[in-house]
């Protein structure tokens, strides 16, 4: 296997202007191309991390529900990394973003919480080991 990294996770969403604000304007991913295609009625908008991981965001019209709990088949929870978790909890409440209690990895020992994308997509924060 010549496996190197993850390039980037698909993201289905309900709204696009919703789901594209809490990407871009609440969580700060950068805009990398953003399209519209008319033929599908589908907004991509490819967004980056500063570590060079991408989130490509989808609307489609009327797209089915699917279980999304880290406990549902399939995708569990897309995690970013952050520096402190406390921190970024804080600053997401602030912004009216409902944060479970932060937890400690039994096995890491590192920090972490879960919070959701407007569609309910479970989203994790993972405190990094200081450098």
């Amino acid at each position: 296997m010549f496996l190197q990294s993850i390039h980037h996770v698909a993201i289905i969403c309900s709204d696009y202007a919703i789901s594209r604000a809490f990407y871009v304007d609440l969580l700060g991913l950068r805009v990398i191309a953003e399209n519209y295609r008319a033929e599908r009625g589908s907004h991509k908008l490819d967004l980056g991390l500063p570590d060079g991981g991408q989130i490509e965001l989808f609307s489609f019209p009327a797209p089915p529900s699917r279980p999304s709990r880290p406990e549902a088949c399939g995708l569990r929870h897309l995690s970013f990394a952050v520096a402190d978790v406390a921190q970024a909890t804080a600053w997401l409440e602030r912004h009216g973003v409902a944060v479970e209690a932060i937890r400690t990895d039994e096995y890491t020992g590192r920090r972490f919480t879960f919070f959701a994308d407007p569609d309910g997509l479970p989203l994790e924060l993972y405190e990094q080991a200081a450098a």
